[in-house]
């Protein structure tokens, strides 16, 4: 069911059976089993969602901040559907016409001087060979990237995780840690944005002096970090990477699995901080590429790189590289954001509508100590007292989900913070219909 009508609305038997097989059959990711309550969907369109019992949610999650052209866009479907209909499936050795015209459309909003594009299944395969395709070339095996991070869940890509999840999972080598910039919470002593910039970048040349330079092929950055609380870049950091990197012979990765394809208001994050002074040698995606209509992801891989390649083999691949399904949502998803105008909506949204809303309400809710983000890519780090700007209990975060949900909006919560992610293609009334509903979950928990 891809539409909402209130005289025809999902049994909720369904939902309880739908619960039901989930808590008895389904294995969850990053969970205990025993204590899940799962919320159970129905259904879905733009930028809403309901249950089996027809409640209306906002999503302002848009599910694990992918879903940026918003759920069940007409075009998507219709041109999955078509590709069904002519092929459902062919191997990634053959050439497949959709799957050509979604790698020429990558391409186009990645620019110069990348030139190909290896697709894979999902945002941590993406990483991975993104990682290997720099210690190939390199000839060097160490991969630095931040503690405050998040770059997927398979071998290297989860130790190149800089948070707690790559603790119990540190089984792959040649992977170093450094802190990035985040002022709020500053390492470095720092009382500006420009002082914490230039302290972390040296900061960062130190652990490349140390780890040595010609042991590291590539710096693994995201464009702006997302699940570690989306962390805007500072004036000149990312810039200051790049030159880093230059200096002493290494890589730059940049992953925009999460902070790709409109989620900053950008087509790729890294752009908007660049001013065309400076690219990545490689590019990494997935999520916002077709919001996960179905699974894809890939590196985006400059020229130099690709070259290195024509007479080396390279050793890898996946059986569903470039799946039809997935390339036909690609090119419908990237063909709808130019036609409608979605990026500029992002934009908009966030500067005249989510910004200045949300800081709004940091002026009337003390559990609020720092709003930061742009495009539709926000988040609230909340704490118990401004002046420690210690973070707040589980019981406070448990508190206000349970008021946002009751709400009618399903929320992305993450250690002490709630993050502000709707889709791309969300409204100014959908906005203020959500801050609304932020400020009196708020104040009830207040």
């Amino acid at each position: 069911m891809n539409t909402f009508d209130p005289a025809n609305t999902p049994d909720p038997a369904d939902g309880e059976l739908a619960f039901e097989l989930d808590r008895s059959h389904v294995f969850h990711s990053w969970s205990a089993q025993g204590a899940l309550k799962p919320f159970v969907i129905a259904g879905g369109l733009g930028s809403t969602v309901w249950d089996f019992d027809g409640k209306r949610y906002l999503d302002f999650s848009s599910q694990l901040i992918n879903m940026n052209i918003g759920h069940q866009h007409p075009r998507v479907i219709e041109a999955i559907t078509a590709q069904a209909n002519t092929l459902t499936m062919v191997a990634p050795a053959h050439a497949n016409l959709t799957r050509g015209q979604a790698a020429k459309r990558i391409l186009s909003k990645a620019g110069r001087p990348f030139q190909k594009v290896f697709f894979t299944n999902g945002g941590a395969d993406a990483n991975e060979n993104a990682i290997r395709m720099a210690r190939l070339v390199t000839g060097r095996d160490k991969v630095l990237s931040h503690y405050r991070s998040y770059h997927g869940n398979t071998g290297a890509a989860i130790v190149a995780t800089g948070d707690w999840r790559r603790v119990p999972n540190e089984f792959a080598r040649g992977h170093v840690h450094f802190f990035g910039p985040f002022l709020y919470r500053s390492e470095f002593w720092a009382s500006s944005p420009e002082e914490e910039s230039e302290r972390a970048l040296h900061h960062l040349e130190r652990v490349i002096q140390s780890e040595g330079q010609s042991s590291i092929a590539a710096i693994l950055l995201e464009g702006v970090p997302g699940t570690a609380g989306v962390l805007v870049p500072p004036p000149g950091y990312l810039a200051g990477v790049r030159a880093l990197a230059d200096k002493y012979g290494i890589l730059l990765i940049m992953d925009e699995v999460m902070s790709g394809f409109g989620r900053t208001g950008e087509w790729f994050a890294w752009q908007g901080f660049a001013d065309g002074e400076w690219v990545p040698d490689l590019i990494t995606f997935a999520k916002g590429v077709n919001s996960g209509y179905v699974p894809a992801g890939g590196v985006i891989i400059s020229e130099s790189i690709a070259n290195a390649f024509e007479s080396q083999v390279f050793p890898g691949g996946l059986t569903y590289s470039g799946h039809p399904l997935a390339m036909a949502a690609i090119v419908a998803s990237l063909d709808a954001m130019d036609d409608e105008k979605i990026l500029d909506n992002a934009r908009s949204i966030g500067a005249d509508h989510l910004g200045p809303g949300l800081a709004a309400l940091a002026e009337r809710h003390p559990l609020i100590g720092e709003v930061r983000g742009l495009g539709v890519f926000w988040a609230l780090d909340l704490v118990e007292d401004r002046e420690t700007r210690a973070p707040v209990s589980g019981g406070v975060i448990a508190a206000l989900r349970g008021e946002l949900m009751s709400r009618g909006l399903l929320p992305f919560i993450a250690d002490n913070r709630i993050h502000v992610v709707p889709p791309c293609v969300v409204t100014p009334q959908e906005v203020a219909d959500a801050l609304a509903i932020y400020d009196e979950a708020f104040t009830a928990v207040e």
